[in-house]
């Protein structure tokens, strides 16, 4: 197996501290910042990591790449993105900003059941080149981990033929983006069912049962909100999967606080996402939990709502992530590094609460326990980036350093 060191860093992140403190109520200088450092690694692990002066005789001799004037982090994680979708919804973003509501949107025919139409108009392979121009572009930010979400089908055959477009881009991406499959075609419910439990029960579960037998899913995710999936549905899905051995995970308190939080614990959900409305009881159950709360702020930006009381989940010891939630109609945004420097303010966090949002408790997020940190043993996934200090990479808005 080849070793490779990446030599005289001007600083490497490694979050050992962090790691060390499973990514909960961190201090500033848990970012544990290396300078004149160097990393050596082969294709399954690290092997050392420290300062460039102090590499081990062993690998003097080891071919090296100079890294001098960059800057290197356990790779940035976007746990939550819905990359896979056709069609347009620039209107309603204007429709939005003329005061319309989410809610009112969706009664009008926009919502998710518009990119319902879009998506069933493209074929498969179109579905698929659109998804792989929009992956080569959030890899252009450092992103290296990128979990898609299928859920704009919303009909046996599509959601099928999504849930294996992003198989398909897991294989032909790998191992340079690592892709998590998750099954989402609990999303929306179409006009055609009468009720949730009905669409439930004639697609989302049966469709689980066929692609479990396929063995190309990773998780298993569902929108757990008023009109759309009740507390029941999540139950009877989640059940189902863990009879089947997949991990879960959930879009909770979004717009109302459902509880969502609370019932993602009890089913020791991977991650509950957005978390809007998530009240006091909900963090609470969260920090006593091994649920990671991933929040989504972008989403808050563009539907013009108030953000999650992130503040209150860090200092009760709630270990938080923050994902672009890439998608079409709630965040036309693929830049997680942008959105989590523009949110960072606004939470409250501190530079490694924010770095580690978005590396460490991301990977957990997706129940990737060992990436996150860069440190002996654990896999060798990182982001380097074109700048001699790790904060420039944060501060400079909208500006992408990756190299």
């Amino acid at each position: 197996m080849t070793t490779k060191i990446f030599k005289n860093f001007s600083e490497i992140a490694t979050l050992q501290t962090a790691h060390h403190k499973d990514g909960r109520r961190l201090l500033a200088d848990d970012l544990d910042i290396i300078k004149n450092a160097s990393i050596v690694f082969n294709n399954e692990e690290i092997l050392w990591v420290g300062e460039d002066r102090n590499l081990p005789e062993e690998y003097l001799d080891v071919m090296s790449i100079e890294m001098s004037g960059k800057s290197c982090l356990p790779e940035i994680v976007d746990c939550h993105t819905h990359v896979v979708f056709g069609g347009d919804r620039s209107k309603e973003y204007s429709m939005r900003l003329d005061g319309a509501t989410y809610e009112e949107i969706a009664n009008a025919g926009g919502g998710i059941l518009n990119s319902m139409k879009g998506t069933n108009s493209l074929s498969r392979n179109e579905l698929l080149k659109i998804a792989q121009q929009r992956i080569k572009a959030i890899k252009a930010y450092g992103v290296g981990t990128i979990e898609i979400k299928s859920g704009y089908g919303l009909n046996f055959e599509k959601e099928y033929e999504i849930s294996h477009i992003i198989h398909d881009l897991k294989n032909i991406f790998r191992p340079d983006v690592q892709i998590i499959n998750t099954f989402m075609a609990a999303h929306a419910v179409p006009k055609e069912y009468s009720s949730s439990y009905e669409y439930m029960k004639e697609v989302v579960l049966p469709l689980l049962d066929r692609l479990a037998e396929e063995n190309i899913l990773d998780c298993v995710d569902i929108f757990h909100e008023n009109n759309y999936f009740s507390e029941e549905d999540v139950i009877s899905l989640f059940e189902r999967a863990k009879r089947l051995n997949i991990p879960v995970k959930m879009h909770a308190d979004e717009f109302n606080d459902n509880k969502g939080a609370i019932l993602a614990t009890r089913f020791e959900a991977l991650s509950a996402d957005h978390l809007l409305a998530t009240g006091t009881d909900g963090i609470e159950a969260l920090k006593n939990s091994k649920t990671v709360a991933t929040l989504l702020p972008g989403t808050g930006f563009f539907l013009g709502k108030s953000q999650a009381n992130a503040r209150a989940m860090l200092d009760a010891g709630v270990k938080v992530a923050i994902a672009s939630d890439f998608n079409p109609g709630s965040c036309h945004c693929d830049n997680l590094v942008m959105i989590a420097s523009l949110a960072a303010p606004t939470y409250k966090m501190n530079r490694t609460e924010l770095w580690s949002a978005i590396t460490l408790n991301a990977a957990h997020a997706l129940g990737l326990r060992n990436q996150g940190a860069l440190i002996k043993g654990m896999k060798p996934r990182f982001s380097i980036f074109n700048t001699d200090s790790i904060d420039r990479i944060t501060y400079n808005w909208g500006k992408n350093l990756s190299i």
